[in-house]
């Protein structure tokens, strides 16, 4: 019993405290696969309402880069603190720490205990579980909101690096995006800098710039998968055996559905659209 205290008060350390002591950094690290932008995640405790909260770091590679880019950063975290929306995961907070050794951004956002789509996909798959008609829908849709709110915002707000690993489930099956990798930290971030993984969610005219188009791209690709199962991967060739196309390549997005059973669906996926 006493060993099980041990590992509780290890728990619950805090590790730091935001400036103004409402939120206090843990030990736990939150599981955000792949997620662009994002460096660290934790668990957090707010003090004032007694809830779990994901205390996210985003670390800068260059303090000179970071200068130039600070306003620039400060006027769009300031928009996503004003997002309301039940299909969106809640932003909290953000400040800058630019007196450690590499400036970072902290930013709070809602805890979603049920995981991502994408963790749901892994365990369905290993099970032989598929994801059936009527949830199919009800994901889609609710993604669909949330898009549609953030692309209506003034100006729009391109999510820029949706997938089924950024597209979170709450406790009461409630769907809201999240992770949020506006254009404004790309290439200044450090994992900017890693190779990219994901390559199948993003559409050809990415290199062109980041809007609204992207997502909606992406978009098709997580109902494809949620539908399919398959494009599990990082959209590189070496994820697929050597009977496959490429995980991700136009060949796999229309092998996949292709193997899609219910015809509604394999209709709204060939139409890109989704009714």
């Amino acid at each position: 019993a006493a060993e099980n205290d041990d590992v509780s008060s290890d728990e619950d350390e805090v590790l730091e405290e935001s400036p103004c002591g409402r939120w206090q950094k843990r030990k736990d690290e939150v599981t955000q696969k792949d997620v662009p932008g994002i460096d660290a995640t934790y668990l957090a405790m707010d003090t004032e309402e007694g809830v779990e909260v994901v205390w996210n770091e985003m670390q800068f590679s260059e303090r000179k880069k970071f200068r130039l880019q600070k306003s620039r950063l400060e006027k769009t975290f300031n928009n996503l603190t004003k997002l309301r929306h039940n299909n969106i995961v809640k932003f909290y907070k953000y400040w800058i720490d630019d007196k450690s050794e590499g400036p970072r951004v902290i930013f709070i956002t809602e805890y979603m205990t049920s995981g991502s789509i994408g963790q749901f996909l892994r365990r369905s798959k290993k099970n032989k579980k598929g994801v059936n008609l009527k949830m199919w829908k009800r994901w889609c849709r609710q993604i669909l909101y949330a898009l549609s709110y953030l692309h209506a915002c003034d100006p729009p707000i391109t999510h820029g690096g949706l997938t089924c690993d950024t597209i979170f489930i709450q406790h009461n099956g409630l769907i809201k995006i999240g992770s949020v990798a506006p254009d404004a930290i790309n290439d200044h971030v450090k994992t900017y800098s890693a190779p990219r993984r994901n390559l199948h969610y993003i559409s050809p005219e990415y290199g062109q710039g980041v809007y609204t188009g992207v997502d909606i791209y992406a978009f098709g690709v997580c109902a494809l998968e949620m539908a399919s199962m398959e494009l599990q991967g990082n959209g590189n060739s070496e994820d697929a055996d050597s009977h496959s196309p490429p995980v991700g390549s136009h060949e796999a997005i229309l092998v996949a559905v292709e193997k899609l059973e219910d015809a509604s669906q394999k209709a709204k996926q060939s139409r890109g659209r989704l009714c």
